[in-house]
């Protein structure tokens, strides 16, 4: 798991490459209008050293567009997202290709995604809007490449430039607490529209996703990097567990699932038909920021879309039960809230007019079995970033209350594919 761009690193301000000249060619280009800055600032995003996939810049800039009148500025607040600068980390994000895939899906599969609903919507209807920041400008090198020095816009690299959401009221969850009734529930929302909208595109395009979009983290590539973290989480998560008094049947389960993990990963981030569409693939509460409404609604924006997949939607929705629910919530809401993703699918699906029960033959049992499938490739994935959870009294509970009791749902079990 991936942390939030609100919470990474960033290079040291002598390396920054955010300039006045960029800022006006950037937010040219975004409004179609020549741009002019008044003012702005740099500073990191947050602490040093919290994430391995991006380097974080929070800028404030103030300008006026071609045309503005009045003596006051348009102020905005942006992330500025930068290949690492740590040289291992560097290498890392580029050889996986996550630049490439948070940036290919902002500005290839989110435009296709809207442009599917305004032909699909009936007139009138309010659109599904996507629960992600606005992207006003991305651009990806490829490692090695050459940058185009003549454009005023590209850097020297992979680049993309979103709206800071914190500026607009959004705040983190506390992950030591974990999340709230309303909070799951709103991030199952917002994770059913972008499903039922992919799910359309395929549809409607009649054709696999991860063939229409090649980019999409593939089962082979993302079961290496999975496996690699779960076989490093794995010993560490055994010395913590030695420490507990009757964990015992856990580490069993745990040492023989050991020998089949990778085989499990790749089956279980397989797209299965009739519900392969995109997923997350990190869809925890760190990678997520909420905001209360006027109308006493929450509002859940899902961030850090690297490691975006062609996968089954109960991967999203277990990875996030999981992970990131106080047990008490997790142990009596599980049901309520799996209701209420498969009622917000069935709207927003049907909306685009795809009938997921009827023509995809698809119901509410199936849901229940894949989320069952789903769990463990979600305790796996917890596994790979146990080090997120260890040192804090609160989440070392929430892990341990997790591993006993998805051990007694017989979850902790290689034949559970087979069931």
């Amino acid at each position: 798991m991936s942390e939030s761009e609100e919470d990474s690193s960033a290079a040291s301000s002598d390396e920054w490459p955010v300039t006045a000249d960029w800022l006006e060619a950037v937010l040219a280009a975004h409004h179609r209008r020549p741009a002019a800055v008044a003012d702005f600032s740099v500073r990191p995003g947050c602490d040093a050293g919290e994430s391995v996939l991006s380097d974080i810049l929070a800028v404030q800039v103030a300008y006026r567009l071609d045309g503005d009148h009045g003596d006051e500025p348009r102020r905005l607040s942006l992330i500025v997202k930068l290949l690492p600068h740590d040289p291992f980390s560097r290498y890392f994000v580029t050889e996986a290709q996550f630049d490439l895939r948070e940036i290919k899906f902002y500005t290839q599969v989110v435009p296709e995604l809207d442009e599917l609903q305004r032909r699909l919507l009936a007139p009138g209807a309010a659109p599904l809007q996507l629960p992600i920041p606005r992207c006003y400008h991305a651009r990806y090198a490829a490692p090695g490449a050459d940058s185009p020095r003549a454009s005023p816009v590209a850097l020297c690299e992979s680049v993309l430039v979103l709206e800071n959401l914190k500026a607009l009221g959004y705040q983190s969850a506390d992950f030591s607490r974990g999340l709230s009734l309303r909070q799951a529930a709103a991030a199952l929302d917002s994770v059913a529209r972008l499903h039922a909208l992919s799910l359309a595109l395929k549809v409607k395009e009649g054709r696999p996703l991860d063939e229409r979009y090649p980019f999409l983290f593939q089962t082979s590539k993302a079961t290496d990097s999975y496996q690699q973290l779960v076989e490093r989480g794995l010993p560490q998560l055994a010395r913590f567990l030695e420490k507990r008094a009757g964990m015992e049947p856990v580490l069993e389960a745990l040492a023989a699932l050991r020998p089949a993990t990778k085989e499990l990963i790749a089956s279980l981030l397989a797209p299965r038909e009739p519900m392969a569409l995109i997923t997350h693939t990190d869809f925890w509460c760190n990678n997520l920021l909420f905001r209360d409404g006027e109308d006493g609604r929450c509002a859940c924006a899902v961030l850090d879309w690297q490691m975006v997949t062609y996968s089954g939607p109960t991967n999203d929705v277990a990875l996030l039960l999981v992970s990131s629910l106080p047990t008490e919530l997790r142990r009596g809401r599980t049901r309520d809230l799996l209701d209420g993703y498969w009622a917000a699918l069935l709207a927003a699906a049907s909306a685009l007019g795809v009938d997921v029960q009827g023509a995809l033959g698809y119901g509410r049992d199936d849901l229940a079995r894949d989320y069952r499938r789903s769990q463990l490739l979600a305790l796996l994935l917890c596994v790979g970033s146990v080090d997120v959870a260890l040192g804090d009294a609160l989440t070392e509970q929430r892990l341990l209350d997790v591993l006993a009791d998805l051990h007694g749902e017989g979850v902790l079990s290689p034949d559970l594919l087979s069931a």
